[in-house]
């Protein structure tokens, strides 16, 4: 269920069904279809998955963490791959994690920093942000913020602290959180039943193979563990005559 081609045919459903936009699309709309992404450990897999997307003529909201031990959003060849993402026409946000912190002024006021020092750091406007495993007290607070988009504020998304997947809200949520796929499957016959949609992916889910989730993360680890290595050679002069030592990946899959 997590491969390219299962994507594809999702997106095919949400395309034909002619209610897919933005955010901002969507405020002033009675029907709709959001798609978005927040990126949790691999900028590489976020981009293949816009690539997918623009295989089907399709744009979507693509989160990114300022703060992440996974991958670092400034680095020259990261800061590349969101340039281009925007500018082929991905939408650029902020996927902000709360790191402890629940003053919601403090949270609001962070946000808005994260959000002023990434617009400054990439170069274009950063204007929309979802929150990092947020907690019901945030989500029941419905952070709005001037010229800011919230992907959980209730214009997108019903807080229901009880809700299931049987729930009548106003606007449906689906996410592929953890490799299940949470309050429903995006197939046709769910996005015909609701008017308002909402749907979260996670791109290092995603893969042109597609694994169950075991088979995911050992998949990833490989990755980043060969990043490290190209890291370290591009870096250190003297790590080239010992990067025999280090060829093998970490895990077998």
């Amino acid at each position: 269920m997590f491969s390219y081609d299962d994507y594809r045919e999702i997106l095919r459903v949400i395309k034909e069904s002619g209610r897919y936009c933005t955010y901002e699309e969507a405020k002033n709309k009675s029907e709709f279809i959001i798609m978005r992404h927040d990126v949790e450990y691999s900028v590489e897999r976020a981009y293949a998955l816009s690539k997918v997307e623009e295989s089907m003529d399709m744009r979507s909201t693509f989160f990114f963490q300022w703060t992440n031990n996974s991958y670092n959003i400034l680095s020259r060849k990261n800061r590349d791959i969101l340039t281009d993402m925007h500018e082929r026409g991905q939408i650029i946000g902020l996927h902000f994690a709360l790191n402890g912190m629940t003053d919601m002024n403090l949270i609001r006021e962070r946000i808005k920093q994260e959000m002023d020092m990434l617009s400054d750091m990439l170069g274009f406007e950063i204007n929309s942000f979802s929150i990092h495993r947020p907690s019901p007290h945030v989500l029941e607070e419905n952070i709005k913020l001037p010229g800011i988009l919230n992907a959980y504020q209730d214009d997108f998304f019903t807080f229901d602290p009880k809700a299931t997947p049987e729930s009548d809200l106003e606007v449906k949520y689906m996410s592929d959180a953890n490799h299940i796929w949470r309050y429903g499957y995006p197939d046709e016959e769910t996005i015909e039943k609701y008017d308002k949609i909402q749907i979260l992916t996670h791109p290092f889910a995603w893969t042109k193979k597609g694994y169950d989730n075991l088979d995911n993360y050992k998949t990833l680890v490989n990755e980043k563990y060969i990043e490290m290595i190209d890291s370290i050679d591009n870096e250190c002069k003297d790590f080239g005559p010992l990067r025999d030592n280090f060829e093998k990946l970490p895990i077998e899959i």
